[in-house]
């Protein structure tokens, strides 16, 4: 027997989850176009690997992360990329995003795939990269790219693998489902991960409320090192913090990583998904999603692709727009208010709920906080919620931070229990937006002072060195006109005067004989100098050339740094730049047509 721990605060809400477990995962028919965000997760958008009008098929990649954290993006269907362009998307904000629309086929014809029968015959960078290829991120949680946390750093041992299928959160029941009839393919991705951590410990944690789910996993685990662990229904127990908690008796370190203490934790869609992509070669194109409320009358999970929009869920559970009070688009403690239907289901999108008036009332107006002290007492994470309340409140965002504001979950015990009806964990999303938004400012100001002190010392080096060259040459010169000095001081001898007088005689003699030679000669030593005077001059140009060049080398570099550093200016640099990259075109071309003046007259 497994010994368990317990975390502290935590609530019992209402359940509601038998309303969609009385029927199997039905598949979700495929909707007339598909809409496929660019960022799914956590972590850098993916760009775009077609262009509109390509033919895809099912399972292509039509998108891929180039640098950083994160994983493709892949055509659920057959079809055709009808565009690129900006659309709601699944997010609080209800702000638009980067999407692929894909107009299917109807066809549903599948790409090419590279199943393995035995990964142990691969190492395990070639897994992992399998699985980073397959596009795979957490499906219970913020969506981390699930090759990145199965590679913690060398220094952390993994003692512990957990598998999460407690499912805390009332009405979603998309895991319980996939745990009753999937069982065989989670212990398989469970081995996969396992395999590549070797951990000491593997363990399925589920609820108590699951007893099918619970008889499925220890059927498919029978036989084998993994524990199917029994844990109480309580919320947040399905969070990963409180979870590892109850299984380890361990916390998280506040700003750490499960990594830290050992352990590794992973949702039981996550090990579904990496057994697909190593077993069959498919990639992550589709997940099961709960749509529940007294608002449809045939509640269920349904194995939805990958960017169906949520209206066409609806519609297939029987979705009565006149009864629903509100549209929540995951968990009634940690979803939020869906305004837009037409937004898509995602990798991470776990249910919808069609919630009326007598089931999700509208939230009363909030009033004073009486200071109560309830929301401490309910939190899991032990934070001071009425403090980071005032701090959030008074945009006092050092201090809530202070008071470890990240730590918090956003699990919305603190609100659910609220006499006052403050809707806290909003308060706190705003401040943890406002905090990031001013860290990355500060990040850009500090990047743009390295650039700014970096093309300072450039210029004060390109400055020195100049200076440098101009005392060489002030010193050569001053050495030269010493030289000179010397040789006319020198004292001449006797043979050496009359050599000298002797070449001024004849000089002068030569100066007359030019005098006195006829118009004629007069006429063709001028035609001679004419003609010397129309020879170009190879070094001016060579030097104009190296001006030019140098100039829009300067230019270049200006604009640069000014397109970095998002500048007023780049337009007006790039005109600089087009113009000095003429100017340079037009002195190689007088350079050339010199040198092959020369070349001609030389021939002649």
């Amino acid at each position: 027997m497994t010994q368990l721990w317990s975390f502290p605060g935590g609530i019992h809400p209402a359940e509601n989850k038998h309303q969609s477990t009385s029927r199997p995962i039905r598949p979700a028919t495929l909707p007339e176009r598909l809409v496929l965000p660019l960022q799914q997760h956590i972590g850098e958008p993916a760009e775009p690997v077609v262009e509109p009008g390509d033919q895809v098929l099912k399972g292509q990649k039509i998108a891929d992360v180039m640098a950083g954290i994160g994983v493709p993006v892949h055509a659920p269907t057959s079809g055709t990329i009808a565009g690129i362009e900006r659309l709601p998307v699944p997010h609080p904000s209800g702000m638009a995003d980067w999407c692929i629309v894909l107009e299917p086929d109807g066809n549903d014809t599948w790409c090419e795939l590279s199943p393995v029968a035995d990964y142990h015959s691969l190492d395990r960078e070639a897994v992992l990269e399998r699985i980073r290829q397959a596009g795979i991120s957490g499906m219970g949680g913020a969506g981390f790219p699930t090759n990145v946390k199965l590679q913690p750093p060398r220094d952390r041992k993994v003692s512990t693998l957990i598998l999460n299928g407690a499912e805390c959160e009332p009405y979603i029941t998309a895991d319980d489902m996939t745990m009753r009839e999937r069982a065989n393919e989670i212990q398989k991705g469970l081995k996969i991960m396992a395999w590549i951590l070797r951990p000491e410990r593997c363990v399925v944690a589920i609820e108590d409320n699951k007893p099918e789910a619970i008889e499925a996993m220890r059927k498919a685990t029978e036989g084998t090192h993994t524990e199917v662990v029994v844990i109480a229904t309580r919320y947040p127990s399905g969070g990963e913090k409180q979870l590892i908690q109850i299984l380890t008796g361990m916390e998280v370190p506040s700003g750490g990583i499960p990594a830290d203490i050992g352990v590794i934790c992973q949702n039981v869609g996550t090990a579904v998904a990496v057994s697909r992509a190593v077993f069959r070669g498919e990639p992550l194109i589709s997940r099961v999603t709960t749509v529940t409320g007294d608002g449809v009358s045939e509640p269920g999970n349904f194995d939805t692709l990958i960017g169906t929009p949520i209206s066409h869920l609806l519609t297939l559970a029987g979705f009565d727009p006149e009864r629903i009070n509100r549209l929540i688009l995951g968990g009634p403690m940690m979803g939020y208010t869906l305004e837009d239907t037409a937004v898509p289901v995602v990798k991470t999108t776990n249910c919808v709920i069609a919630a009326t008036e007598p089931e999700l009332s509208t939230p009363p107006p909030e009033q004073p906080c009486i200071r109560c002290g309830m929301c401490a007492e309910a939190c899991p994470m032990e934070l001071l919620p009425q403090q980071l309340f005032w701090h959030a409140k008074a945009r006092d965002f050092d201090r809530a931070e202070h008071l470890n504001l990240f730590d918090c979950i956003e699990c919305g015990v603190c609100s659910y229990v609220c006499p006052s009806s403050i809707p806290l964990v909003q308060y706190y999303r705003y401040a943890k937006g406002e905090i990031r938004t001013q860290q990355a400012e500060q990040l850009k100001a500090d990047r743009a002072r390295v650039r700014f002190e970096a093309r300072q010392a450039r210029l004060e080096r390109e400055q020195e060195e100049k200076e440098q060259r101009r005392q060489e040459r002030a010193r050569a010169a001053a050495e030269a006109q010493q030289r000179k000095q010397a040789e006319a001081e020198k004292p001449v001898a006797d043979g050496d005067a009359k050599d000298e007088r002797s070449a001024r005689t004849a000089m002068v003699q030569q100066a007359l004989d030019r005098k006195k030679a006829g118009a004629g000669t007069a006429a063709k030593a001028a035609t001679t100098a004419e003609a010397s005077a129309e020879k170009p001059d190879i070094g001016a140009l060579e030097k104009q050339l190296n001006q030019a060049r140098g100039k829009l080398e300067t230019m270049e570099s200006m604009l640069e740094e000014a397109r970095v550093a998002e500048a007023d200016n780049v337009e007006k640099l790039e005109r600089a730049v087009a113009k000095n990259v003429d100017r340079v075109k037009r002195a190689e071309e007088a350079l050339t047509e010199a040198r092959q003046q020369l070349e001609t007259e030389a021939g002649e």
